[in-house]
This record gives C-alpha cells, sequence and structure tokens, in this order.
C-alpha cells in the first residue's frame, strides 16, 4: 500500500487515538471518526463526526477508504447491548466502500483455558456474558470474510497499559493510584503470570496488518512487552515511583457482593477469571511473519509512569 491511500480509524479513545498518531507518522492519509471531537487529534488528520451504530452514517464517514480500522468500544456496564450495533456499522461501511477492514478485539471470547498460552486456534469456549457476545461479534466479522462480502483482518491483544490508558486492570486503580502513594486495586493473585499489551505497541502491530496483505482473512495476536506476573511490573512501577506501594486484593467474592448493587463491580466478576490463572498471550505466528519489534517492559513501565505523573502534577498546578 502506498502514502496516498486512506486510512479511516474508527474510535478515537485508547487504541484508536494511539494508532491515528502512528499511521500519521508513517506519512499516511488518516482519518478519524467518532461521535465527538477528540480533545487531542494530531495535525494533518482528517475528522469526521458519525455514530457507527447507524450504518448509512458509518458508510458516509468512510468513503474512499482504502483501510478501515474498527478500534470502537462500548460501556462496560452495557458492552453487550452496546458493542455489536457499532461493529455492525463499521462492517457494513468495510462492505460498501470495498476497504480492507482490521478490526481490534479483546480476548474475551477464548474464555478460561487453564493456564494455557493463548494461540489464535484456540476454541472461542467463552462461558461469560461479555466473552459469549465478543464471540458472536468474531463470527459475524469471520462469516462476511467466509462468503467475500468483506476482507478483513482480525488483531487481539491482552489488558491494556500505556500513558493515559484508564480503562484496565492497568488503569485508574493502578497507575495513578501508585503515583499518588495509595494502595493499587487489582483483582484475583497477582503472582500469576499475565501479559499485558502496550498501546503503542498495538497500534504499530495493527497498522501492519492495515499496509502488509499477508494478514488478510486471518487472526493475529499482536505482540508486546514480555510476560510477567503483576507483582513483578509492580516492582518497577515502585522503582521508578521511588516509594513503596501497597497492593489490595479484591476477591471475586467481594466483587459479586459488591456486584448486586454495582453494574460495573457485577463486570469485573464476571471476567476475574482472567487473573486467577496464568494468563498469556502467545504472539508467535505475528512475530514469525511480520518481525516483531516492540517496547522493552522497562521502558514501556517508565514511560506510562513518568506521563501519569505528569498529569498529577498538571492536575494539582
Amino acid at each position: 500500500m502506498n502514502s496516498n491511500e486512506l486510512h479511516v480509524v474508527f474510535g478515537t479513545g485508547q487504541v484508536g487515538g494511539a494508532l491515528l498518531e502512528h499511521l500519521a507518522g508513517r506519512g499516511l492519509d488518516v482519518r478519524a471518526v467518532s461521535r465527538h471531537l477528540p480533545a487531542h487529534l494530531p495535525d494533518g488528520i482528517d475528522w469526521r463526526q458519525a455514530d457507527a451504530a447507524y450504518p448509512e452514517s458509518a458508510t458516509d464517514a468512510a468513503k474512499g477508504a482504502t483501510v478501515i480500522y474498527q478500534c470502537l468500544n462500548a460501556s462496560y456496564t452495557a458492552w453487550p447491548t452496546l458493542f455489536p450495533p457499532l461493529q455492525h456499522g463499521v462492517l457494513m461501511a468495510a462492505e460498501h466502500t470495498g476497504a480492507l477492514l482490521v478490526s481490534f478485539e479483546n480476548v474475551y471470547g477464548y474464555g478460561p483455558t487453564g493456564g494455557r498460552p493463548m494461540t489464535e486456534d484456540l476454541p472461542l469456549a467463552a462461558t461469560t456474558v461479555k466473552g459469549r457476545t465478543r464471540v458472536a461479534m468474531t463470527h459475524d466479522l469471520l462469516s462476511a470474510s467466509a462468503t467475500g462480502r468483506v476482507r478483513i483482518a482480525i488483531g487481539r491483544a491482552a489488558d491494556l497499559f500505556g500513558a493515559g490508558v484508564t480503562e484496565s486492570a492497568l488503569g485508574r486503580q493502578f497507575f495513578p493510584n501508585a503515583v499518588a502513594g495509595k494502595k493499587v486495586d487489582f483483582i484475583g493473585d497477582p503472582d500469576l503470570l499475565h501479559t499485558y499489551s502496550y498501546v503503542p505497541d498495538v497500534a504499530a502491530a495493527l497498522a501492519v496488518l492495515g499496509t502488509d496483505d499477508r494478514s488478510v482473512g486471518q487472526v493475529w495476536h499482536l505482540p508486546g512487552p514480555e510476560t510477567v506476573t503483576t507483582r513483578a511490573i509492580l516492582d518497577m512501577v515502585e522503582a521508578r515511583v521511588g516509594h513503596p506501594v501497597g497492593i489490595r486484593v479484591m476477591p471475586r467474592l467481594a466483587l459479586r457482593a459488591i456486584g448486586l448493587v454495582n453494574p460495573m463491580m457485577r463486570g469485573l466478576a464476571e471476567m476475574a477469571y482472567e487473573f486467577e490463572e496464568p494468563f498469556v498471550l502467545d504472539t508467535t505466528k505475528y512475530r514469525t511473519m511480520f518481525g516483531g519489534q516492540v517496547t522493552p517492559l522497562g521502558e514501556a513501565i517508565v514511560t506510562t509512569v513518568d506521563a501519569f505523573q505528569r498529569s498529577a502534577e498538571m492536575a494539582t498546578s
């Protein structure tokens, strides 16, 4: 693909925003699509307002696209209801424009693996509400690909972290708390191996899927820093912030109890299995095909801590 082809990114949040910046940095023609004007939009990027839940609106916003990236998300408490229509709208936009659809996914669809590393050929055997929703959405994409309606490439990542990332296990209850000298909140066992995906690496890998035809028609696990335990990450965070950081582990039973009156906690309890067994994303397939230059974990942690420290300083200045 060349630089005069149009890359359209649906969603300007944690992943979409990073992808926009990465694509623009490669000199590509880029358009952002979201319901609201992003607070920070890289220079030179076209922006279109659209609600992807309405296929006509999504299609109009994607006119001229060579590649469409689906980086949308929905409210966690209403995820199973709100997310499928968003993907459907983007899928229709790709079908009408003839663009390659690169769809970003999490790994909810696999369900519990008993600690077995997740590979792309692992059955989609989710048992949770969110997991079954993800499976249905994936099947919609694969069906569209199998029938020749749309060319697709699916990129999957594990729990996200990075500068500005708040909606994650290493989000608003982790790095900001650590910077502020508070205990970090965590679900499950912090001494188990757990893959975390660094958002800049995710963005770079999605861009590869959108610019290399070898990606088409397949699912890819996106590479990132080495997998360690969450406690090892906390040790790195402590070293950077310069003070001890305690950890407050919330057991599943407590989440369920709070979930009786709090929908967010109920949703977290549903996915708690991810932190109660080793959670390892195998990215061998991607690295074998495309290489896998990623950010070393120590560097990613330092960059993330520094970003949250700057945010904290700005908030109090």
